[in-house]
């Protein structure tokens, strides 16, 4: 199985990460040293992925220690860099949540911050796997189907997890079962996630598949080539309501109108209970370069501005099940305003 961040301790203690910029053309790896590199690699998508993140902020706080030994920072600049780990992608809490985990040990030195971070990644892992499960199970009751076909979006897999994936992972779990059907994978603009990052996992694990733009996803759907949709999370409110790449919406709608199942799969670490509702997430813009550029060269006239919010927000009620490792609630079902308590971290 790919490992998109692992812990390496020979030569130099770092973080190893699978460049996700460079995939498929060539698999090839970040040696992260440095609180600038990883935040550096955070915010270019190199390692990206609710989970994933969570791990890399997990280990960069050991990083960041390092570094603060090398380098003779007091504890002002140290806590100062680890906040730039923490910060480096507002609209995902995964990450924030995983400096988190261990922040609060860092007095009791690097090796015992490791440790925590390692239990970030085993922990992932399990808790990936169960929702999987949990996930595969209320899909074929739900649907009622021998095999089932699927649209996805972005890449939710080991590529974006510390180890097995998310949405990703249901569908994985379908398809080890023999209940699985034809995967549509959205393209996923600006970068591709879907095309670049989740088509190469599904050819790496043998499923069938094939690769739609962005824009064909809703009448795949109406047109009735599909029995469900499933896709991850960056963050998932008090109500239900969710924050995804953007363009995650327009399945959902696409969803409601067609009657058929959205389903939306996260581990428990991406419900933040502290936010109410969807709106006050905070929606990360990124370089508007990425919209009005492809594959190196420019797409739109000069001079015009291109518009990049990362992420949409799915209102709850056009959700049929968030799935996390600790059950399935029915947003659509049973509404209420504190609906992820249950299946909070």
């Amino acid at each position: 199985m790919v490992l998109a961040v692992e812990w390496v301790e020979s030569p130099q203690p770092r973080i190893r990460l699978l460049d996700q910029t460079a995939l498929p053309a060539q698999e090839t790896h970040l040696d992260i040293t440095t609180v600038d590199g990883l935040v550096a690699a955070i915010q270019s998508l190199a390692v990206r992925g609710a989970p994933a993140l969570g791990a890399a902020g997990a280990l960069g706080v050991v990083v960041a220690m390092h570094q603060a030994d090398r380098e003779g920072w007091d504890e002002t600049r140290l806590q100062t860099e680890v906040d730039r780990i923490r910060l480096a992608r507002p609209t995902a809490v995964n990450l924030a949540w995983g400096v988190d985990q261990v922040r609060g040990a860092m007095a009791q030195g690097a090796e015992q911050v490791l440790t925590l971070a390692r239990g970030v990644v085993t922990d992932d892992e399990t808790a990936n796997r169960e929702l999987s499960r949990l996930g595969a199970d209320w899909v074929l009751e739900r649907t009622g189907l021998e095999r089932v076909r699927v649209v996805t979006h972005c890449n939710t897999g080991a590529l974006a997890t510390s180890a097995w994936g998310t949405a990703y992972g249901i569908i994985h779990e379908l398809h080890d079962r023999g209940r699985l059907g034809l995967v549509y994978a959205d393209e996923t603009r600006p970068l591709l996630q879907g095309s670049r990052l989740t088509s190469w996992e599904l050819t790496q694990d043998g499923i069938e598949h094939v690769v739609q733009v962005d824009g064909a996803a809703p009448s795949t759907i109406l047109r009735g080539l599909v029995d469900v949709a499933i896709i991850g999370a960056d963050r998932i409110v008090a109500n239900g309501d969710t924050a995804n790449k953007v363009g995650s919406v327009s399945l959902a709608l696409a969803c409601a109108r067609a009657g058929i199942p959205f389903v939306v799969a996260a581990p428990s670490s991406t419900v933040d209970l502290a936010t109410t509702t969807g709106d006050d997430i905070e929606i990360e813009q990124r370089d508007p370069e990425e919209v009005v550029n492809f594959g190196g060269r420019r797409t739109a006239p000069e001079g015009v501005k291109g518009f990049n919010p990362a992420f949409d927000v799915t209102p709850h009620d056009l959700i049929s099940a968030i799935v996390t490792e600790r059950g399935v609630v029915e947003p659509v079902q049973t509404p209420h305003h504190n609906l992820l308590a249950r299946i909070a971290g």
